[in-house]
């Protein structure tokens, strides 16, 4: 198992917090929250850890990483930032965003997966809002659910009075086997060679996010399954967010 972190984008909408250093870095109760999901993966056994960097990427110097630098960070978003460690995507590979934390119990929860592509989601991630009022639930990577399989994945997912459906929200954690590897690189080339215009909710493949690529699959009849976290976790937007997340995590030490 490896785990492959996406730190590239500047983190603008939190303001001078981040001024002079990438969001990944910014610290939480005496750690970065790059330090701290390194120290999490090492302890669950995960030692091949790749940071994919951009926005002052000269700040990144954590010992005991390998870094990948995406050189149009500021104009590409995540996909593009996933596949400049393509190379790096054929094993059992966990993809985790730069800007979220989460404990160990969710590490096990994911880890613990044995599906080809499955993605961590919070069926309970309504409640997180009501603390976070400068991101509004419109914004959230929802996650439509039937009977344990994805059906769809976008901030633009409408509930529906289904009584064997569910909504989540996407963590910004996705396991792979190797298989999963394989599956998701074949089809990001075969886009890459023929796709033009808009892709999904963005506005080209260069633009597309991870929810993105992971619609495709699943229009594509590809099966993505969820993993139902239960755990501490928060991602970090705003200044707002990050003093709530220096608050849930402040008894919680990652070694």
């Amino acid at each position: 198992m490896r785990a492959i972190i996406l730190a590239a984008g500047s983190g603008l909408r939190l303001g001078r917090h981040t001024k002079d250093i990438p969001k990944a870095l910014l610290d939480l109760n005496g750690k970065s929250i790059l330090e701290r999901q390194i120290s999490l993966l090492r302890q669950h056994e995960i030692h091949e850890i790749f940071v994919v960097t951009g926005y002052q990427q000269e700040k990144h110097i954590l010992k005991g990483v390998e870094y990948i630098f995406n050189p149009k960070y500021a104009e590409t978003e995540q996909l593009a930032s996933m596949m400049v460690a393509r190379t790096k995507i054929f094993d059992d590979v966990l993809i985790i965003f730069g800007d979220i934390v989460f404990d160990s119990q969710i590490l096990q929860q994911i880890l613990a997966s044995n599906d080809n592509i499955a993605i961590a989601i919070d069926l309970d991630w309504e409640k997180s809002y009501n603390e976070r009022p400068d991101n509004p639930k419109s914004l959230a990577d929802k996650v439509l659910i039937d009977r344990k399989k994805i059906l769809q994945i976008s901030a633009k997912v409408k509930p529906l009075d289904i009584k064997n459906q569910q909504i989540g929200e996407f963590l910004g954690i996705i396991k792979l086997s190797i298989n999963g590897s394989k599956i998701i690189i074949k089809k990001y080339e075969e886009l890459e060679r023929s796709h033009e215009g808009k892709f999904h909710d963005a506005s080209s493949l260069e633009r597309a996010k991870l929810v993105d690529i992971l619609q495709e699959l699943i229009d594509s009849k590809i099966d993505i399954f969820p993993i139902a976290i239960s755990g501490k976790w928060c991602e970090i937007d705003t200044p707002k967010d990050l003093e709530r997340a220096r608050k849930i995590f402040q008894n919680i030490d990652v070694g």
